[in-house]
């Protein structure tokens, strides 16, 4: 049974990345990902439902207009059993703080060990939103 990932990150070369990263899991119905390119068409594609069942939000911190810290308190205002992990090339304490705070399942720093993350992605259990 195939779930989805969606990946929140203003740069167009993210989302590539991303499918080049997931091309043989999506290849076999493991993963189906989607990409917004800013907070705002986030929170749209959720309010509209995503669909196989939605089991992380990848997002960035660093975003024009709704950063991904908003992101994160909005997504967790009106979903709030959904697991977001935030990504970020900006490691430090203060961010990652603020993310765990308004209750992100973890932070990643850029550039993401995908190795790591389809790990712990396997692990985590298949109930979303």
């Amino acid at each position: 049974m195939s779930v989805s990932i969606l990946v929140v990150d203003d740069e167009a070369d993210v989302a590539e990345l991303f499918r080049q990263q997931f091309r043989r899991e999506v290849r076999q119905g493991i993963y189906v990902m989607h990409f917004a390119q800013s907070g705002e068409a986030a929170l749209k594609m959720l309010g509209e439902g995503i669909r196989p069942e939605l089991v992380v939000i990848l997002s960035d911190i660093n975003m024009p207009g709704m950063d991904g810290l908003t992101l994160l308190g909005e997504i967790k205002r009106q979903w709030p059993d959904l697991r977001v992990m935030m990504v970020t090339a900006y490691g430090d304490e203060d961010r990652r703080r603020a993310a765990v705070e308004r209750g992100a399942a973890d932070f990643l720093a850029k550039p993401v060990d995908f190795q790591a993350l389809k790990q712990q992605l396997e692990q985590m259990p298949r109930t979303g939103v």
